[in-house]
């Protein structure tokens, strides 16, 4: 449960503002005298002391109407939220304060209705539904209960033709008030429902966001884990291969310097191999992988570096009609770099073809390689499958890869644009 409302915290500002607004008109009511009327004569006023002056504590009551009507006014800028007992002995209270008004407060009676207005509108704020109808129950019945016992009082002076007119007033105006009450519990079930909505979903978005975010931690960890292990896998081997060329070279020197000679080369296109891993790592790990530069530039790069790693030209056709988002074109440059790099570690190939091209509405993204292939059925779970499935996946595309032992390897990439329009 929240804390007591505040004025500068209340959930409703425009409500605190209104009722603040009926208590002035109240109190000016109250002020302001009757307009005095010469066709008729004036009926009395609607108070215990209106009909009986002489009481001798009638000259004390509309003092204490005044301070009631202040009480009452003060007791809206803090609501108790926490305890059921408190929420009861508080709306008991504000009961109180509007019955002797009513009754005692003469000038102000004429308009203490619309005190019971405000009593319904405070109870939508600290009960829930069963409570919220109770008190309007209870307020329209108070409201029925305190009108009969008015009219008994007027009836001690008045004509029949004037208690008639004021029985057929009281009704019009019990009907509607009836309605206004429930007007008012119907307009605060709706304000405050509408509030818990949005409660629930800025609490909805905000798990979303966190969720967003655990797994974009998660991709990345498994993204700088794939790193680590390509450069323990690739390069470490390349330099502890390359280690133990030149210190085989060292030995022969001096003893066979052409065979010395021979691993020497050896560990040049080690190193060669070594320094391509470390390019292909830092690339990898590019948070822009593009840098400013177009796909096509960009696709055209990467069958460069496969052709200087692989000594194989792949053949690539681009058809690219409009300008595609930012993360599509990062989304299929990393596609295609983790295939290149899925060939040239297992495939084997002599020939690799890539197409992209563009029709209407979707986007065709398609790798083709001779190499020896693979069991789908069985190969399936390694991480560069896996992170090109992801990253088709999350801009709302189909990936599939057909591929059968000897007969090459094919990845469909489709992407569907209307859906990032």
């Amino acid at each position: 449960m929240s804390p007591p409302i505040q004025i500068k915290k209340h959930p409703f500002p425009s409500l605190l503002y209104l009722e603040w607004t009926l208590l002035a008109i109240t109190a000016l009511i109250a002020v302001i005298p009757p307009p005095l009327r010469r066709s008729r004569p004036r009926l009395p006023e609607l108070s215990i002391c209106g009909v009986f002056p002489d009481l001798s504590v009638c000259s004390i009551l509309p003092e204490l109407s005044i301070y009631s009507l202040i009480v009452f006014a003060l007791m809206g800028l803090k609501l108790p939220r926490n305890s059921q007992k408190a929420k009861i002995f508080y709306t008991v209270i504000e009961i109180l304060l509007i019955l002797v008004i009513g009754l005692f407060g003469e000038r102000f009676a004429r308009l203490f209705p619309f005190l019971y207005i405000i009593l319904v509108t405070r109870s939508c704020l600290i009960f829930q539904l069963p409570g919220r109808l109770f008190v309007t129950a209870l307020s329209f019945t108070l409201f029925l209960v305190t009108t009969q016992l008015k009219y008994q009082l007027f009836s001690f002076q008045a004509s029949p033709q004037a208690q008639e007119r004021f029985r057929f007033l009281s009704l019009n105006w019990s009907l509607v008030f009836g309605l206004s009450l429930v007007f008012v519990l119907l307009m605060m079930n709706a304000v405050l429902s509408e509030r818990h909505s949005r409660e629930k979903l800025a609490i909805a978005n905000e798990k979303l966001r966190q969720y967003a975010l655990r797994i974009e931690n998660q991709a990345t960890l498994e993204e700088r884990n794939r790193i680590a292990r390509e450069i323990h896998d690739s390069l470490g081997h390349s330099l502890t291969a390359l280690n133990l060329q030149l210190e085989t070279a060292l030995k022969l020197w001096q003893s066979n310097p052409g065979k010395a000679e021979t691993f020497l080369a050896t560990a040049k296109e080690l190193g060669s191999k070594a320094l391509n891993d470390v390019r292909q790592s830092v690339s990898t790990m590019r948070s822009n992988p593009l840098q400013e530069q177009s796909l096509e530039r960009a696709i055209a790069s990467l069958s460069e570096n496969f052709h200087r790693s692989n000594g194989i030209l792949p053949i690539y056709q681009i058809n690219i009609e409009y300008s595609l988002p930012p993360e599509i074109n990062t989304a299929i440059y990393r596609i295609t770099q983790e295939s290149f790099t899925n060939i040239s570690k297992y495939a084997y190939a002599t020939e690799v073809r890539l197409e992209l091209t563009t029709t209407r509405g979707s986007l065709r993204l398609t790798i083709e390689d001779n190499g020896r292939g693979f069991d789908v059925r069985q190969n399936t779970t390694g991480f560069g499958l896996h992170s090109m499935r992801d990253r088709t996946l999350a801009i709302g595309g189909e990936f599939n890869i057909n591929s059968a032992l000897g007969s090459g390897c094919k990845i469909t990439v489709d992407i569907p644009l209307t859906r990032l329009t």
